[in-house]
């Protein structure tokens, strides 16, 4: 019987990590009021590790959480009229947004997940607040696990995520997809927040780790779903090929103990090429048909570098050029800063700096330990090594993360302590 209901529980768990959101959105959608969804949710799945393990998995487990919680929430509703009342005013909002769209997906649950996307990451709500909901809704990630993705204590997430409902609530934010004419202004944030998940998995902001595999596979799962509900959305589409283009790399960005490993030196048959090839093939779709994006543009830029056999060989005159229409699209001194790294590889390590040197006073690269880091890559090739050194030792005080600090502390050792085995030009 332990056996029976370890594998029924893990049963629960698998069918609720992959329907929570559908789950989630079909019961806001009906109820109008996330807490009462995420509520009624749980005590269906802790029905259904009741009821499991004696009747077996249902046929459509996911249908039969949603009656479930449907039949939970019908109960609460009839036990609290202050509780119903206040439900009613909201659920008038949701029937004025009209019906949910057909996502022509065969499934036992309704695919409501596009309006919890956009719920979710309302420009009325904080920037902090949009992910950690993206992550507790839609992935399904429980309080504590949203509080380690953003290195919060949990019961700091747990008022954030409090105080981003009640906003909901209280400014009666729609549970609706944008119209036609909304759209162009809502997606970006709903793709920035992916996006913001997405980076701090690649590269975390502190820790021990240089990555957060979880995290970064979790916004990828979250982009797929995406591009499945809106497929002819050209960014969207973009921003899945430049996660799955990125992350096809994550086996080789970090050796046996985690130190980091740049691009130059990764091992390239240990990216994943299957995913590359994904990646590769969203690129044409995200540049056609019009103007290009962002995402698109940088999706672009992480096709070349995964096409080319190795640093020598990636073209670089079209990585630059690539980079000046994203600057066009997006200026910034991040985006300037990538251009200046990419001209030094084309054009060589003096003419890099000079377009570095230009950005000195902006504010934004300050605390940005790759600026600094960068300044003494191309001042030690030039073989000015006092002021790499300097650079090194300014890069070293913002670094986030222990690989990229000892990634630094290497650098910096093999200009102080030259010698056979550390030389000090790279």
């Amino acid at each position: 019987m332990q056996a029976r209901a370890t594998g029924t529980d893990r049963a629960v768990e698998s069918v609720f990590r992959e329907e929570h959101g559908r789950l989630l959105a079909s019961l806001v959608r009906r109820f109008g009021d996330l807490d009462l969804a995420e509520e009624v949710a749980s005590e269906a799945v802790e029905a259904a590790l009741v009821h499991w393990p004696v009747h077996g998995v249902p046929d459509r487990p996911g249908a039969w959480l949603l009656t479930t919680a449907r039949r939970k929430a019908v109960d609460r509703l009839r036990r609290d009229q202050a509780y119903a009342a206040r439900l009613a005013v909201l659920q008038v909002d949701a029937d004025r947004a009209g019906p949910a769209p057909d996502t022509g997906a065969d499934s036992e649950l309704p695919d409501e997940r596009l309006q919890l996307f956009f719920t979710c990451a309302h420009p009325a709500l904080l920037p902090e607040a949009r992910g950690a909901l993206t992550l507790r809704c839609l992935a399904g990630l429980t309080t504590p696990e949203v509080a380690r993705a953003y290195l919060v204590p949990p019961a700091t997430m747990a008022q954030r995520i409090v105080r981003a409902k009640k906003k909901i609530r209280e400014a009666r934010i729609p549970f609706r997809v944008p119209g036609a004419d909304e759209l162009p202004g809502r997606l970006p944030g709903v793709l920035q927040v992916l996006y913001s998940i997405f980076t701090e998995g690649y590269t975390a902001s502190s820790g021990p780790r240089l990555q957060r595999l979880d995290l970064a596979e979790e916004a990828v799962r979250l982009a797929r779903i995406l591009h499945r509900l809106l497929p002819a959305e050209r960014e969207v589409t973009g921003l899945l090929a430049l996660m799955l283009l990125v992350h096809a790399r994550r086996a080789a960005r970090t050796g046996p103990t985690g130190e980091l490993v740049l691009l130059e030196d990764q091992d390239r048959d240990r990216w994943d090429r299957a995913m590359i090839d994904e990646g590769l093939a969203l690129v044409p779709p995200a540049l056609t048909g019009g103007p290009p994006g962002p995402y698109g543009v940088q999706a672009a830029i992480a096709a070349l570098h995964d096409e080319a056999a190795d640093l020598a060989t990636t073209d670089w005159p079209q990585i630059v050029a690539l980079y000046d229409v994203l600057l066009t699209l997006t200026p910034s001194p991040v985006v300037a800063l990538n251009r200046a790294a990419a001209v030094a590889m084309r054009d060589g390590p003096e003419a890099g700096l000079a377009l570095l040197d230009d950005l000195a006073d902006e504010e934004r690269l300050r605390g940005h330990h790759p600026y600094p880091a960068a300044r003494a890559d191309l001042l030690q090739r030039l073989g000015r090594l006092p002021e790499a050194a300097a650079a090194y030792r300014q890069a070293l005080d913002l670094a986030g993360t222990e690989p990229e600090r000892a990634h630094l502390r290497r650098r910096l050792d093999a200009l102080e302590h030259p010698g056979p085995d550390n030389p000090a030009h790279p």
